[in-house]
């Protein structure tokens, strides 16, 4: 398919935000839109991109990438966890069940990169976590590894913290950590093998789990362009070899054409030029059908319109 034809129809139309006023308790973080039902919650990814916890602009089909991949992700791994994820009515929406959010980002690392390889350089510990001397960038973890970070406000950045202080303060319980813990490592071990099929390496990825009658369950995202680093393994050793960055399928590009113009998260963010965005929307695409081994097939139009048609009929249907 020409997806150039499709980014250039949709160029003028990303959808950047959504106004529902049949809904209740709106929500915006960084990329998702979020609403209360009459019984479920609705999850709207935006086409939104963010670096640095900063909203840097849109991408045309970027929300509709992120919320399919999520759903993917949540179907396949519902044998491993429980997740809130109720149905997909719409390519950039997902209705879940009401789960009260662990304030941790749990984030799961198998080799040394992103902002674990700069607290590194820099002779920090990772999450608490003190690691080897002579590590290289981009070198794989003898073992994956939990480095979790604080939930901050949107604006605001999260913050590394350890899994000792996770309990010490009260902010999870040792129990519910344990489970949160065994939980995030068994996903990505899941992962790490399904995608490895399609010669890809999972890098790294962050989790969200919250409680629903007591049970911890999977919550937001999982396994997407914006919440996971992904590499092609064919080129991999190479890259580690000449000390060069490994060809990446995610966001991570962005992150380090940002740091290129001198920004990392403080300040006013570059603009994105529009062939630069043209170039993401394909970046992201290609990353889906690479990731889940499944066609994209774009959804062009007046996104808002759509998705305020089909959470009417759906908020009728559940009187």
């Amino acid at each position: 398919m020409d997806y150039g034809k499709a980014i250039d129809s949709q160029f003028e139309l990303p959808l950047r935000r959504t106004e529902l006023d049949f809904l209740s308790g709106r929500y915006e973080g960084k990329v998702r839109d979020a609403y209360r039902g009459r019984k479920y919650r609705y999850l709207i990814t935006t086409d939104r991109i963010s670096c640095f916890d900063v909203v840097l602009g849109a991408v045309p089909f970027k929300g509709q990438v992120l919320n399919q991949m999520a759903d993917y992700w949540f179907r396949k791994t519902e044998g491993i966890i429980e997740n809130h994820l109720v149905a997909c009515p719409d390519p950039n929406v997902m209705v879940v069940h009401h789960v009260d959010i662990l304030p941790v980002e749990v984030v799961v690392r198998g080799y040394l990169a992103g902002s674990a390889w700069r607290d590194y350089q820099e002779g920090r510990a990772v999450s608490g976590i003190r690691l080897p001397d002579g590590l290289a960038c981009y070198e794989k973890l003898s073992e994956p590894l939990i480095t979790p970070s604080t939930k901050a406000p949107k604006g605001e950045h999260d913050e590394p913290i350890s899994e000792i202080e996770i309990i010490q303060r009260g902010i999870v319980s040792e129990k519910v950590w344990e489970e949160v813990r065994t939980r995030a490592l068994e996903l990505f071990h899941y992962a790490t093998h399904e995608v490895a099929k399609r010669g890809l390496l999972l890098v790294d990825t962050k989790y969200e789990f919250g409680l629903r009658d007591g049970r911890v369950v999977l919550a937001d995202e999982v396994h997407t362009l914006d919440s996971s680093r992904y590499w092609v393994s064919a080129t991999y050793e190479s890259a580690l070899s000449s000390n060069t960055s490994p060809e990446m399928l995610d966001k991570e590009p962005v992150r380090q054409w940002l740091i290129a113009q001198g920004f990392m998260g403080v300040g006013t963010p570059p603009h994105l030029p529009d062939e630069y965005v043209r170039e993401l929307s394909l970046h992201y695409i290609s990353a889906f059908e690479r990731i889940t081994g499944e066609s994209f097939v774009p959804s062009v139009g007046d996104t808002e319109e759509r998705i305020k048609a089909v959470l009417e009929e759906y908020e009728l249907r559940d009187e």
